[in-house]
């Protein structure tokens, strides 16, 4: 890895979403609810960015591959973490967030070592899920900031998405690891 890659705008953007964690984490500690939802929102928006600005400007990368779902799991684990010990969610979503990740990190690592796969690009259910848990970060910190009947009703419905995506896109992860697995075995044996 060379220090041009990662010195590329889409990971610059990508590391500034991993600087806003700590300042994220800290107003939410310190009950600056809207400071707090004002980073998130611009810290979502370098998400969006890093992908835009690869693609336009053909800067897609090895190590921003890597880097991107990092800082996104990184981002969103700590914000379901935080918000669960202040009591802002229940602490059902945390765990599910955080067992679906681990399984699959988990996996991912055993079946890279064992197996050599190294393929692991989010699923639609997967990218469903990462819209759904930032769309339900979001809520929940809005609606510390405007106690709105709408904000509460958003905050509701995507901590079940969340709940239910989560769920649904760990199945579907299964399925498609059992699909690789099975077509590099095919792969691998020899033809009669």
């Amino acid at each position: 890895m060379r220090l041009s890659e990662i010195l590329t705008a889409p990971n610059q953007l990508t590391l500034l979403r991993m600087v806003f964690l700590p300042f994220i984490v800290l107003n939410l500690l310190d009950r600056h609810y809207k400071l707090a939802l004002v980073l998130f929102v611009l810290a979502g928006l370098t998400d969006m960015l890093d992908g835009l600005v690869a693609r336009k400007f053909h800067q897609q990368s090895r190590i921003g591959e890597y880097l991107d779902p990092i800082a996104d799991k990184l981002l969103l684990s700590t914000m379901f973490m935080v918000l669960a010990i202040l009591h802002l969610i229940k602490w059902r979503y945390t765990v599910i967030v955080f067992s679906r990740d681990i399984c699959i990190l988990g996996v991912s690592a055993v079946l890279y070592v064992i197996a050599g796969l190294r393929n692991f690009r989010p699923s639609l259910f997967g990218k469903v899920n990462t819209l759904s848990q930032i769309a339900a970060v979001f809520f929940v910190m809005l609606d510390l900031v405007v106690h709105a009947r709408w904000a509460f009703f958003g905050r509701a419905l995507f901590l079940r998405m969340t709940f239910a995506f989560t769920i649904l896109s760990a199945l579907h992860y299964v399925i498609l690891v059992g699909q690789r697995l099975r077509a590099q075995t095919t792969d691998a044996l020899p033809s009669t």
